[in-house]
């Protein structure tokens, strides 16, 4: 996909959402980074139900470490993986209050080295809770930039290196957003919905999906 393609593509989701946000519920940077990582395989409908009765009582890093392991348990349990994220949460927590006054560092490294936080999960809350010209590359945005050809990559990373070296500096921060919104409602997984794309006639994908 050529220069002027990708140009048009990123001024049509932006003149049709100016200003894409996620859908994860929050209100501070702690209540972003916690969702992200609850939100692990998992949707953010589900994230959003534990979370809405989560932060209502716990919604910093020393009020969450309170609760410990097992009263984290409690309000997370219908989330997928919960055992394992609510572990990974109480500890980043303690780090947290250690060694960051129990707020979130604006640093990618210090962030990774939370427990239960990769790559994607530090852009998330760079580019959402701060603003950084980041893209975190989810399975949305892997299958929207390979199969529309606008970036294409063999994992994530090749993927996040080549949206990097070819989105222009003003739609960066919010390409993150516009790219899991449409794979998550139009460009989804087994069956696009090419038909009611806004991006069609500038996508390159071979195999387009109408209704019939």
């Amino acid at each position: 996909m050529n220069k002027s393609k990708r140009i048009q593509i990123l001024e049509i989701l932006r003149e049709n959402n100016p200003h894409p946000e996620t859908e994860l519920n929050f209100s501070s940077p702690f209540e972003l980074l916690v969702a992200v990582t609850l939100s692990a395989q998992a949707t953010d409908v589900s994230v959003n139900k534990a979370t809405d009765k989560l932060f209502p009582v716990a919604n910093t890093a020393h009020a969450i470490h309170a609760l410990g392991v097992d009263g984290l348990k409690a309000y997370i349990k219908t989330i997928g993986l919960y055992n394992n994220k609510a572990i990974n949460v109480i500890k980043a927590c303690e780090i947290l209050v250690e060694k960051f006054d129990g707020e979130v560092p604006e640093d990618r490294e210090a962030l990774e080295s939370l427990p239960g936080v990769g790559r994607k999960t530090a852009n998330v809350v760079l580019n959402t809770a701060f603003g950084w010209p980041t893209i975190a590359i989810d399975t949305h945005i892997f299958r929207v930039a390979n199969r529309t050809k606008f970036a294409m990559g063999k994992n994530v990373v090749d993927v996040e290196d080549k949206m990097l070296k070819v989105v222009p500096s003003e739609f960066m921060v919010d390409v993150h957003h516009w790219f899991i919104l449409h794979g998550r409602y139009t460009c989804i997984a087994r069956k696009p919905r090419c038909g009611s794309c806004l991006i069609e006639e500038l996508c390159e994908f071979k195999d387009k999906v109408y209704p019939e």
